[in-house]
């Protein structure tokens, strides 16, 4: 893969979002007045990814080594806890990071949260949660599903966690990489779709299925 230049991708016009402007490729917004908070805020993708990566591994490991699933067991809880993820990545992305800034509170809360990302989409250090967040969602996961699912949770963990880090290395690659001249190419310009002609549409990143049985799949480019 190449690295990606800053010309903005070439898609159909239309207005941003409200009360945000036309993206910008380079800096990077501050978030924090604490220095130690914004530093925390950014992050190397290689370890929110590793992190992911390592609980999946791990989840699988204990699972197997410890009777709580056989082989043929363990593929399916962790296809469908891969499954699981692809919503996940769809709802949390369209209902919780665009939640509607219908006051004060709820557009910083959405900006912290998902709307710098719009404003500043590639800045490298912002694509993921910072590690110590991640170790806490990891864990969380883990409580969740154990309490959930008992003994079927290894596996279902281990899917999910994996679809993850699957999502955070696409989702880096897309914003970090010129769009690759195959197949993968979709990814990019699905993608591209969301930030540049307009965020209502195109929520999963990993995975267009959801976009596709929902209805919120980009329509045709229009002429203005």
């Amino acid at each position: 893969m190449q690295s990606v230049s800053t010309a903005e991708p070439v898609v159909a016009p239309a207005s941003p979002a409200a009360g945000r402007g036309r993206p910008k490729h380079k800096g990077s917004a501050q978030l924090f007045q604490n220095p130690v908070l914004e530093r925390l805020s950014h992050t190397h993708i290689a370890l929110p990814v590793g992190i992911f990566a390592i609980t999946t591994v791990l989840s699988l490991y204990y699972g197997l080594t410890h009777g709580f699933m056989s082989g043929a067991s363990a593929l399916g809880l962790f296809l469908l806890g891969l499954f699981g993820f692809t919503f996940v990545e769809y709802a949390v992305h369209r209902y919780l990071y665009h939640i509607p800034a219908t006051t004060p509170g709820r557009a910083k809360f959405q900006y912290t949260l998902h709307g710098v990302h719009h404003e500043y989409p590639k800045d490298k250090t912002r694509l993921a949660m910072p590690p110590i967040v991640t170790v806490f969602v990891s864990s969380l996961l883990f409580f969740i599903f154990r309490l959930s699912f008992g003994s079927y949770a290894f596996g279902l963990l281990a899917g999910f966690t994996f679809g993850y880090a699957t999502y955070l290395f696409v989702h880096y690659a897309i914003h970090a990489y010129s769009p690759p001249k195959n197949f993968l190419k979709v990814w990019w310009t699905h993608h591209a779709q969301h930030h540049y002609r307009q965020d209502a549409v195109a929520f999963g990143v990993s995975s267009t299925l959801w976009d596709h049985l929902i209805g919120t799949m980009p329509g045709k480019q229009r002429s203005e």
